[in-house]
């Protein structure tokens, strides 16, 4: 039977209709609960400009806090997805400490065939908490006193590169330039692997950390389908990394664990802390496949390189456009490694006390995670309110907007490292670089260090200005999650005349 050109346009109308009403059938969950918000469009609820790459994530959440932060609490809508957006910093508290029984998992939707995906990120519940115990000795002070001598080692490497790459008022990209360091050091620290990032531009460890995080509309495609549909964004089997990238990478953890048993190599790092876990199989009431072990090392090297170098380069931006906070960090490098025969060592950058005051100013202001999340697995009724969240609610805790808050960090656009004198007491839920609570990052400590002992190399050596192409302010990346410069950040670097 034929179909007439009425028929035609009937079912065309009948499937345009259906998918506006299966694209807004969520969005009158706030009204229902009576919680205030913005109104949502089909289809993208909030985050129509971000979508279409009008407009970056962080501004986009920007905007909301400025608009409802006078609440407690407000709903958007995530597409169809209704989320919860948490300002207030005793709310942000129960969710994250208090009431974590409540909150204990992120929400994050994963293909269960994508090898590297159950890692500790991603994963909730019982895996979560069993892995996490386990995990957690890898990051101790005595392991991490360990793991700095390792990174120094690298540092000697990054200093030579940086020495034989950078002439007089050479313009280099510094999100890439301290990727090489840290890539190295997350290989050398976590994997007791030589992954060669410094010296070689086609370091395929260096590749694959590129595509984790590469801002690319198929990216933002697949965000949105996990999303919107799940159960079709696992149907399709979308996964991570390509094929070809999941198995470098696999194989590579599995030599290097291979190769340690063989000839009893000992270091106390990541990779002896998994070949401990596997041995102890029997004390877990799960199987630990190869593919979850890896899985646990992608998760460090991805955050360990990405945050880490996003972290230097914000810290070089900075203090390329306020040159006086630069000499004054100069200052104290110099002289502390002069105190100590030029050495560097874990006690020796503990007492460099305004470097750690640039490195939080440089998280507060330029936070890599511009945003938490979690997800409830019960009812809630939040506190001081007659709203009550159903199971399975989304919450999004706004990092990036709570750090700019004029009224926890007074011109908060204003580069200004004194904020963190150790006199200056603030409200631990104002300043959440890392998260808080049991489910915060489990390397932060390490990324500190890594990213305290990339400036150092730089600074000591060189004189950080911007170049013709730096923007001062600077862009976001509309594509991107982590927070990224559009064109990247793009400085000068001068060296100083010293031996």
């Amino acid at each position: 039977m034929e179909l007439g050109s009425i028929d035609l346009v009937i079912i065309i109308v009948g499937i345009i209709v259906g998918f506006y009403y299966w694209s807004t059938a969520t969005h009158n969950h706030w009204k229902r609960l009576n919680v205030p918000g913005p109104k949502p469009l089909p289809l993208v609820g909030n985050f129509g400009s971000f979508y279409f790459g009008q407009k970056a994530f962080a501004d986009i959440h920007q905007q909301f806090y400025k608009e409802w932060k006078r609440e407690p609490f407000y709903g958007i809508y995530n597409a169809r997805l209704p989320t919860l957006m948490v300002t207030d910093p005793e709310l942000i508290r129960h969710i994250l400490i208090k009431d974590f029984n409540v909150f204990n998992g992120r929400g994050i939707n994963i293909n269960e065939s994508d090898p590297l995906a159950h890692h500790l990120f991603n994963i909730e519940g019982h895996e979560w908490k069993v892995l996490r115990s386990k995990l957690t000795p890898a990051f101790t002070t005595g392991k991490l006193k360990h793991m700095i001598d390792l990174m120094i080692e690298c540092a000697d490497h990054y200093e030579k590169f940086l020495k034989d790459q950078i002439g007089s008022g050479k313009v280099l990209e510094s999100r890439e330039l301290a990727a090489k360091f840290t890539t190295d050091v997350i290989g050398s620290c976590a994997f007791g692997i030589n992954m060669n990032a410094i010296g070689q531009e086609d370091s395929q460890f260096r590749i694959i950390g590129r595509k984790i995080f590469e801002p690319t509309i198929w990216n933002m495609v697949k965000r949105l389908m996990s999303i919107l549909t799940p159960g079709l964004f696992r149907f399709l089997g979308l996964q991570t990394l390509s094929n070809e990238h999941t198995n470098f990478f696999i194989n590579s953890i599995k030599e290097t664990i291979k190769f340690r048993l063989k000839e009893k190599i000992v270091r106390h790092d990541l990779v002896d802390m998994l070949i401990d876990i596997k041995r102890h199989q029997n004390e877990i009431d799960f199987e630990l496949t190869e593919a979850l072990l890896a899985s646990q090392a992608f998760v460090f090297f991805a955050a360990g390189f990405e945050t880490s170098s996003t972290t230097i380069s914000f810290a070089l931006y900075e203090l390329a456009t306020v040159p006086e906070t630069q000499e004054k960090l100069r200052t104290e490098i110099i002289e502390t490694l002069a105190k100590h025969n030029g050495q560097i060592s874990y006690e020796v950058i503990n007492e460099m006390k305004y470097l750690n005051m640039v490195l939080q100013e440089t998280l507060r202001k330029n936070p890599p995670v511009i945003l938490l999340q979690r997800k409830s697995i019960q009812p809630y009724e939040v506190p001081g309110s007659d709203v009550t969240l159903p199971t399975g609610t989304r919450v999004f805790i706004p990092v990036y907007s709570i750090h700019h808050d004029e009224q926890y960090f007074p011109n908060p656009e204003l580069f200004d490292p004194e904020r963190f004198d150790e006199d200056d007491k603030k409200h631990s839920m104002t300043n959440l670089p890392f998260g808080d609570g049991p489910k915060n990052c489990i390397g932060a400590r390490f990324a500190a260090y890594q990213s305290k002992l990339g400036l150092i190399c730089i600074l000591k050596h060189f004189k950080v200005l911007p170049s013709q192409s730096t923007k001062v302010p600077y862009e976001i990346d509309k594509a991107a999650i982590v927070l990224s410069v559009s064109g990247g950040i793009n400085l000068k670097f001068e060296p100083l005349n010293t031996k």
